[in-house]
């Protein structure tokens, strides 16, 4: 008979996966558990009267809830489930310039992982004029189905970890999805509201697992917006391709910007394949981009790129 021994690491993952999930219901109108979303978050295990690996579920009834949200680190395995990303919105309106940096700003800031979402909208209502973050994501395999993220500049800051993004909505203006994530974007719409860039990644090693892949994609703009570049380095090392996606005219003819840093053109990897559309043309990019193979882009579709040392595929719960 051949004996499998399971390490602890995996006994603890097997034990998690065992237990059923603690369910919760936020609701505005008093018809719920919590009558906001970090209620939820702090007070849902009040109830539990053993330690637990188990995930949370916090059903988020529609509603409009202006407020800030921060899971912190000690609440991995959270999923903030709604109805409909249109009518269950989290919103808020700090800048940078009122809090003291970008970094303090965000509506809702995740610390945890293996967080998930569906069906919500996070939202920066701030406007122009400065640095506003809708979601800061620091979480490992971090997985959101079927959401809206909302800002100008700086919307979306993938930070950290692997994280997956599929049919969901992403609005901004300048560099609106920035971050050092290893983080895959799959049939999302990426809509530009003013000229500007769209991704600002910071990988800051040659041979760091980092990096933003846009796969299958729609690249959109509010009417009359032109002048809107795929992304720039942020740092030397930055990361982005765009795998089979379709772009708008908004799209400049040179894709890329190199951030006024002429090294980074040597450093940074900015590729695509297969991009459509007004603005997908190859013929006018900058030199120092790449326009890959099949069989280069493969390695960064979703099964390969978030794979990891322990086989993740969100994108297999399609």
């Amino acid at each position: 008979m051949k004996i499998r021994i399971l390490t602890f690491a995996a006994l603890a993952c097997l034990h998690a996966a065992e237990q059923a999930p603690i369910r919760v219901v936020v609701a505005q109108d008093g018809s719920g558990d919590y009558p906001t979303v970090q209620n939820a978050v702090d007070h849902a295990f009040d109830r539990v009267l053993a330690p637990t690996t188990a995930r949370l579920i916090i059903e988020i009834r529609p509603g409009i809830y202006h407020e800030r949200v921060r899971v912190p680190h000690d609440r991995p395995r959270v999923t903030f489930l709604g109805q409909d990303a249109q009518s269950t919105v989290i919103t808020y309106g700090l800048g940078a310039k009122d809090v003291g940096g970008t970094f303090f700003s965000a509506t809702v800031d995740i610390n945890a992982d293996e967080f998930e979402a569906q069906n919500i909208t996070f939202e920066n209502s701030y406007g122009t004029g400065t640095q506003a973050v809708a979601i800061s994501v620091h979480s490992d395999r971090a997985v959101f189905r079927h959401c809206r993220f909302l800002g100008m500049q700086d919307t979306l800051y993938a930070a950290s970890g692997r994280q997956y993004y599929a049919d969901s909505y992403i609005a901004g203006h300048v560099d609106f999805i920035f971050g050092n994530a290893a983080a895959v974007f799959d049939r999302c719409e990426i809509h530009s509201r003013g000229p500007g860039y769209i991704a600002a990644e910071s990988r800051t090693m040659p041979d760091g697992a980092q990096g933003f892949v846009f796969d299958h994609c729609r690249l959109t703009a509010d009417a009359g917006v032109h002048d809107v570049f795929l992304g720039r380095p942020w740092r030397n090392y930055s990361r982005v391709v765009y795998l089979d996606c379709w772009m708008g005219e908004h799209i400049r003819p040179e894709g890329w910007d190199n951030w006024h840093k002429e090294a980074a053109e040597k450093t940074a990897f900015f590729a695509e394949y297969g991009s459509e559309g007004p603005g997908g043309s190859a013929a006018g990019r900058v030199k120092w981009a790449r326009q890959l193979s099949a069989a280069e882009a493969r390695q960064f579709r979703p099964e390969a790129f978030l794979r990891g040392s322990d086989g993740w595929n969100p994108a297999a719960a399609r």
